[in-house]
Parts: C-alpha cells; structure tokens; sequence
C-alpha cells in the first residue's frame, strides 16, 4: 500500500504543465520502469525562479517532482549538486526515499532538472 503521504505529495499540481517560454528544459527516461519527466526552468540571473514539470510518470515520480518544484524556488543553479544532497535529507523526501525499489523513480525529476540546469553553464 502507497503511504498515504505520498499520494498528498503528488495530488499537489500547482507546478505540473509546461508553459514552454523557457530556455531551460530537459527530459529524462527512466530505462527500467519508462518513467518519463521533462522540466521547465525559469533562472534570472543564476537563481531558479519556477520549475514546471511535466510527463508519464509513476505516483513516486510525480511526488518527488512536485515536492522538488516547491524547494528549488530562489536556489542558485551554482550550488544545483549541494542543494540536492541537502534536499535527499528533508523529512519529507526521506518518506520517499524509504521505498527502495522505487530510488530510481524519485531521482527521476533530479536528474532532469541536473540536465536542464547544465544547460545554463
């Protein structure tokens, strides 16, 4: 059974849909399940402003993109490898990391948004 925390974390759609104005975007395949994420950024001057996301994703996957979407507002894209191992850590990712079969779904939206980030160096 899905914890009931999860499903809250990925029924929250406030960042979910692409608005396709941005330069920074990236799409990221998950080869074992098909998970399939693409995020959206907005940077101005070097700080993440929004990060849109959207995609096939499983339930573990749109969670982690969601709760991601939130913590990433005002981040410097400088210090994207830092914030992401703080960001393994928060109680609230931690509750998604427990499910050890599904690491490779909720990393998913970080390895996009690392692929988008890369796109502004």
């Amino acid at each position: 059974m899905i914890n009931p925390q999860v499903i809250k974390f990925a029924a929250d759609t406030s960042n979910y849909g692409l608005e396709k104005n941005s330069s920074f975007i990236a799409t990221y395949k998950n080869k074992l399940c098909g998970d399939k994420i693409t995020v959206e950024l907005k940077i101005t001057k070097k700080i993440i402003k929004k990060m849109n996301y959207e995609g096939e994703t499983c339930i573990f996957c749109q969670a982690s993109a969601s709760l991601l979407s939130k913590l990433i507002k005002n981040k410097n894209v400088n210090t994207i490898s830092l914030f992401i191992e703080r960001t393994k850590k928060n109680k609230d990712f931690k509750k998604l990391l427990k499910v050890k079969e599904r690491l490779n779904c909720v990393m998913l939206p970080f390895k996009a948004l690392q692929k988008a980030v890369s796109c502004t160096r």
